[in-house]
Formats: C-alpha cells, sequence, structure tokens
C-alpha cells in the first residue's frame, strides 16, 4: 500500500511528538509514580488488613496470689495480646491511663465475682472494644463476670475515635501541598537562600491560618473533638509547617523527586502507621515502629492527648514534630545556600 507525502509527513510528526514526549526523565517519573501507587497499596493493605492487638499495656490491680495468678493467665493468652502489669489500687491505674502508660487495667474484686475494667475509647474505640472483649472472654473462662468503665470516653460525635487523625491528615495534606505548589509554580529549587527564606516565610503563614482553621471546623462548629482550640490551633501550625518543610526540604535536595518522597514518607508510610483507624498496639511490627516518629502519627498521638488525657504525654510527639520542622527549615536554606555556591563555581569553568 502506497503512502502519499502528505500521510508520511503526518506520521514523521506523530513519531516526532512521541519521542519528545517519552523522554527518559519522563519515563523515569512514570516509574516513580507506578512505584508510589504499589508502595501505596502494599502499605496500607499491609498495616491494616488483619489488625490484632499485640502486648497492649495492661494493668492488673489485685493482691498477692491472686494478682500473680491473674497476670500469668493473661501473659499465657494465645497470640500474646497484653502486656499486663501489676498496678497498686485503682486510682493509680486511672492515673497511668489518663498518662497513657498504659491502655486499661482490670481491677479484681476479692469480695465476690464482678470484675471492673478499665478503658479509654479516647486513645481509639477500636482497642477498648478489643480489650472488652479479650477480658470477657478471659473471666467467662473463670466463672467470672466484667463490667466496663470508660475513663477517657471518646467524644459522641467522634466516631470510632477518628476525628483526631482525619483532623492531622488534613494539616498534613495542607502541608505537602503548599509545598508542591511552590516548586511547581516557581521551580523545585529555590534559586538562593532568599527565595528559600520566602518560601519558608509562606508556609509558616499557611500553617498558621490552617492550624486554626482546622481546630475550629472540629471543635466549636462540629463538635467532633473535646479540648482547647489554642492547643489544637498550635499543634496544626506545627504539623503544618513541619510537613511543609520537610516538603522543601526534598525538593531542595531532589527537586521534583522530592515531591514523590514527601508522599511516601507521609501518606504512603506515616499515614496507615499513625494510629487512626487502628492504635499502635494493633499494627504489624513495622508500621507500629515507625508511626510515633512520622508527623501523621506524632499529630494523632498529640491531638489525642489534648482531646481526652488532659493533655498529657505530649512531649516525645512534640518533639518529633518540632525535630521535623528543624531540620526541613535548616536542610531547606543549607540546599539552597548550596546551589548558589555550586553555580559560582561552574561560571568561571564555562566562561574558560
Amino acid at each position: 500500500m502506497s503512502h502519499t507525502p502528505v500521510t508520511d509527513r503526518r506520521r514523521g510528526s506523530f513519531l516526532g511528538e512521541v519521542k519528545d514526549a517519552v523522554t527518559p526523565r519522563a519515563t523515569l517519573l512514570v516509574l516513580g509514580v507506578l512505584a508510589l501507587q504499589l508502595l501505596f497499596i502494599a502499605s496500607y493493605v499491609g498495616a491494616l488488613h488483619n489488625p490484632k492487638p499485640k502486648d497492649v499495656p495492661f494493668g492488673v490491680v489485685a493482691t498477692g496470689a491472686v494478682a500473680e495468678r491473674t497476670v500469668d493467665r493473661l501473659e499465657r493468652l494465645p497470640g500474646s495480646p497484653l502486656d499486663p502489669r501489676t498496678v497498686a489500687d485503682e486510682e493509680s491505674a486511672r492515673r497511668q491511663i489518663m498518662d497513657r502508660e498504659i491502655d486499661g487495667a482490670l481491677i479484681v474484686n476479692p469480695d465476690g465475682t464482678r470484675d471492673t475494667l478499665l478503658v479509654a475509647s479516647g486513645g481509639g474505640t477500636v482497642l477498648a472494644t478489643t480489650l472488652e472483649r479479650i477480658v470477657t472472654e478471659v473471666e467467662r473462662a473463670e466463672g467470672r463476670t466484667v463490667r466496663t468503665v470508660d475513663v477517657a470516653p471518646a467524644s459522641p460525635r467522634d466516631f470510632d475515635g477518628l476525628s483526631s487523625f482525619y483532623l492531622v491528615v488534613g494539616w498534613c495534606v495542607g502541608g505537602y501541598l503548599c509545598a508542591s505548589i511552590l516548586a511547581i509554580s516557581t521551580g523545585a529549587r529555590p534559586a538562593n537562600p532568599l527565595r528559600a527564606a520566602i518560601r519558608l516565610i509562606v508556609m509558616a503563614l499557611v500553617a498558621i491560618v490552617g492550624g486554626l482553621g482546622g481546630a475550629v471546623i472540629v471543635g466549636p462548629i462540629l463538635g467532633a473533638l473535646p479540648g482547647s482550640v489554642v492547643d489544637l490551633w498550635g499543634l496544626g501550625a506545627l504539623i503544618t509547617f513541619a510537613v511543609g518543610a520537610a516538603t522543601l526540604a526534598l525538593q531542595g535536595v531532589f527537586g521534583i523527586v522530592g515531591i514523590g518522597l514527601a508522599i511516601l514518607l507521609v501518606v504512603i508510610a506515616g499515614n496507615p502507621s499513625a494510629g487512626g483507624a487502628f492504635p499502635l498496639p494493633m499494627l504489624p511490627p513495622f508500621w507500629k515502629e515507625i508511626g510515633p516518629w512520622l508527623p501523621p502519627g506524632a499529630g494523632t498521638w498529640t491531638a489525642r492527648s489534648i482531646a481526652y488525657f488532659k493533655g498529657n504525654a505530649e512531649t516525645v510527639p512534640l518533639l518529633v514534630l518540632w525535630a521535623w520542622a528543624v531540620a526541613g527549615t535548616l536542610i531547606t536554606l543549607l540546599a539552597a545556600v548550596l546551589r548558589v555556591r555550586r553555580q559560582e563555581t561552574e561560571l568561571p569553568t564555562q566562561a574558560g
């Protein structure tokens, strides 16, 4: 079949467009997106498809041989769901739950067969109901019954205790999206330290506004979370800036690929390991270990502490968030300085 010159020119033009579009850089970016897609599926399904409690910190209030027997019985449960330890009295058990040192406690009644289980659904409704199920089965096997007391109940408008998690996810999304937009609009790598500083200032302003907006929405507007609006505002500003600064830092070092790396850290690794849908003791070992050291996990823990635990046990997660914020700021500025120096070094070489 013969081809006319017009047909040949069109075919040549089409092949040329394809060749121009499918560059090595574009190919690598597409492969990177595919990798992120598969990692997203593997991370979320891997973390959340089969939640099981493992070594949940758990108190036992009893005396003498009864305490030893109860702790031993709970330690021997199949799969080791609990990590039991004796607690002096009910007041101590309640204090340790509010301090987030333990997630529940069994108070053994020495004068009868009806014991008391203390839980805290504010730390995760799924974990509280799981503890109730485990302890009920153990007590039934011993011919005893148990009543459940929720010492830090989740808000009636906070279904399954997920509002803290979704709030933090929203702040994280705001952080890396703002940084990504700055990269797309003005270049992934800032041209000099001044422009890097301007991006960080913009990021800080967005963090302040976004932090306040999120705190007001979940508090006064929706009534989803109790706790101080001011404290949640500060937390939201810190989370948003920490994620944004980290994204700017990754962009400063790796260019546009840094956006993908930020998604990998915050969305793919951070969200399923945050203890949102299932608290940390119910996650597989890998996600359980990395969760507290990533912004979504540190943020979710702190938001729940503010809402339900009187602000207790916040120091470590806040330090984690500050570390991300400070490291992101310093690396962003350093990357800009090194870029300028590299360009100044290359200019004489190119002139020669």
